[in-house]
């Protein structure tokens, strides 16, 4: 079945002389993996710039679900990055955003709103000339509403409001790392975050890309803010691993 659609590359390497195995977060398919053959002269449709982690494109693919490599028809560019992939800083955010999709998606099917939100980050974050420290922080959090395990902020595990909560005893409010919810006593499990942690974290899922500029972290508080959402994933996707990117993430905003 010959299916035109918008899709995001995630990850691409090179198998043999003239080949890149690429995975891409299509539109209307879901995640798909490609055996992409490069032209051996520079007038081919294919360009291997194309392939590039979080370039947006518009992909013709013949897609037969029983291979493990679907037949890229066509590719061509859906919009030029104009900084993502040359400033040093959004380079590093970018390729951290990349390496995270790519496990975090796996064996995603079509989700059209899912796609729609990582196409317009990207693209804000791409477009953005200043205040985008926050950005990963925002991305991964808001990410877990389309994948069906955003942490609960209104009510904590007694159903009273989570502000309330905070609010009458702060020292006493938990967030349960597991069952996505805070909570008024110290799980019987250790994944959990302690009373400040917790406060953080709500400070934290209010942030978006309009005002997540206003709150000031320095490296370390950031740094921890990231591990946490991690961990949150570890927890809720199966085999989700420890990426090699981080460690450059950790090294920015000195």
């Amino acid at each position: 079945m010959l299916v035109k659609t918008e899709a995001i590359v995630l990850h691409s390497f090179k198998y043999g002389e003239q080949k890149l195995v690429v995975d891409m977060f299509t539109r209307q398919q879901g995640r798909l993996s490609f055996m992409v053959v490069l032209p051996r002269s520079s007038r081919g449709q294919l360009k291997k710039q194309y392939f590039q982690p979080l370039t947006a494109l518009v992909v013709e693919v013949d897609v037969r679900p029983s291979l493990q490599f679907q037949k890229l028809v066509n590719a061509t560019l859906l919009q030029p990055r104009t900084s993502l992939l040359c400033e040093p800083v959004k380079i590093s955010i970018g390729l951290f955003v990349a390496e995270f999709l790519c496990h975090a998606l796996k064996g995603e099917q079509q989700n059209e709103l899912l796609f729609d939100y990582i196409a317009s980050s990207i693209d804000w974050l791409d477009g953005c000339e200043s205040g985008y420290a926050n950005f990963h922080l925002v991305f991964l959090m808001r990410l877990s509403r389309f994948l069906g395990f955003y942490p609960n902020l209104e009510l904590d595990d007694e159903g009273e409001r989570v502000m309330d909560s905070m609010k009458r005893n702060e020292d006493s409010c938990y967030f349960d790392l597991r069952a996505g919810t805070f909570c008024n006593s110290v799980p019987v499990h250790r994944d959990f975050l302690m009373p400040q942690e917790a406060r953080v974290l709500l400070l934290m899922m209010r942030m978006n890309y309009a005002n997540m500029h206003l709150f000031r972290m320095n490296r370390e508080q950031r740094n921890r803010c990231v591990e946490v959402a991690l961990q949150f994933y570890r927890l809720h996707l199966p085999d989700f691993p420890d990426l090699r990117s981080l460690a450059v993430l950790h090294d920015l905003w000195a």
